[in-house]
């Protein structure tokens, strides 16, 4: 399993869902998760993909 890294490129924070709970992710800020996506469920939005680093975006 590889690290996944999401980055927030919104003016507002964004919840997503982890391990059954849920996370949310600050306006601007980065985070890392050590395990992939395989449990990681994000709510549909504008993302661009560029390897192992999502960008979310407005």
């Amino acid at each position: 399993m590889s690290q996944i890294t999401i980055r927030s490129d919104r003016k507002t924070d964004y919840t997503f869902t982890y391990n059954g709970e849920d996370v949310t992710l600050e306006a601007g800020s980065v985070i890392s998760i050590a395990n992939g996506l395989q449990n990681v469920v994000l709510p549909t939005c504008k993302m661009k993909i560029a390897n192992n680093l999502i960008i979310v975006k407005e």
